[in-house]
């Protein structure tokens, strides 16, 4: 493979102390070399910056900015106007990656003539899920890469978090991660798809994300996070992809947002967040004339129709039947035979 491509790793750290080295170690013993690291220590208050500066002392492709602290979002952005890479890649510090990640997909990008390549991921921790990969290698025009970003895939997930994404410059020079939000990946990794003509996809899981790694999020950030952050981006996810002609998409992204909600509702009512519930139901009430035509397309699962209808008639009884088929119908269904 060709070396000449230079790699820019932008991490961010924030109060990790206790991670940063095995992030690091792994930036470090990647097998593609060509490869720059720039350490965004987002105003940390434990020993993560004396980590920082240690490891830029030693290495001399490892650059290190100290900000005040302001999230994650203007780390990245920081990390980028500083970057000389061809190619782009996040990683968060409190996670590692395999050897090869960047060797991997780098080849895959100049491989397939792709600008981004995308790679699944193993969760760490508790709650972690089981995953399947197939080490398949797909490779994508811009509407396969977002109609399985939008739609999903029960094998071939695209997430939004920009840790298992390898970016060329190009694609991502105009972008910017919005400041001062949350899952601010939901809209950098739909723009970033949008202009890329070509993607590739790699179903091995070269990225190790950390789960619940300090405790259980109080309800309070959770209520903050999904209303302030997560539901307004994918609403304008929808609109963006309207304004760029994709009316199909746009209408599968509402179709995609509908069902998180109501997943949304059912992790209300069982942390006792009634009023967050409360709150979510007349948000797909005052939406429920738009619920219907969306509901109408041929994509729209059948079951999927039958609960929200229920949902928005009587949402405590949608509530109850959910958790009388999460403990009955789903242990006979694993019980069964094959």
């Amino acid at each position: 493979m060709r070396q000449e491509k230079l790699i820019s790793v932008i991490v961010t750290a924030y109060n990790i102390e206790a991670y940063i080295c095995r992030c690091m170690d792994s930036l470090l013993a990647q097998t593609y070399k060509l490869i720059e690291i720039i350490l965004v220590d987002d105003g940390s208050e434990d020993s993560t910056p004396e980590l920082c500066d240690g490891y830029a002392e030693q290495f001399d492709n490892i650059r290190v900015i100290h900000q005040k602290n302001r999230g994650p979002s203007a780390a990245r952005n920081a990390g980028f106007e500083i970057a000389r890479g061809d190619y782009i890649g996040y990683v968060d510090g409190d996670d590692w990656i395999e050897e090869n990640m960047y060797e991997a997909m780098l080849k895959a990008c100049l491989d397939a003539g792709a600008q981004i390549a995308i790679c699944s991921y193993r969760q760490i921790g508790v709650g972690a899920e089981e995953i399947y990969p197939t080490g398949n290698i797909l490779k994508l025009n811009r509407r396969e890469a977002m109609e399985l970003y939008i739609s999903g895939d029960s094998q071939y997930h695209i997430y939004h978090s920009v840790w298992s994404k390898l970016f060329e410059r190009n694609v991502i020079q105009d972008i910017r991660f919005p400041e001062g939000r949350k899952s601010e990946d939901i809209m950098y990794t739909t723009w970033a798809l949008a202009k890329a003509q070509k993607c590739v996809f790699l179903d091995t899981p070269y990225y190790n994300y950390m789960v619940d790694r300090s405790g259980s999020i109080m309800n309070s950030q959770i209520h903050e996070r999904r209303f302030r952050d997560e539901i307004p981006f994918w609403k304008q996810q929808e609109e963006y992809l309207k304004e760029q002609g994709f009316y199909e998409l746009a209408g599968k992204a509402a179709y995609q947002f509908y069902r998180k909600m109501l997943f949304y509702y059912i992790d209300f009512r069982n942390r006792n967040m009634k009023d967050s519930g409360r709150e979510l139901m007349a948000l797909l009430r005052k939406e429920k004339q738009k619920i219907k035509e969306i509901y109408r397309n041929g994509y729209v699962a059948y079951g999927d129709k039958a609960r929200m209808k229920l949902a928005l008639f009587w949402p405590g009884l949608y509530y109850q039947i959910v958790k009388i088929y999460d403990r009955f119908i789903i242990p006979l269904r694993s019980c069964s035979p094959k």
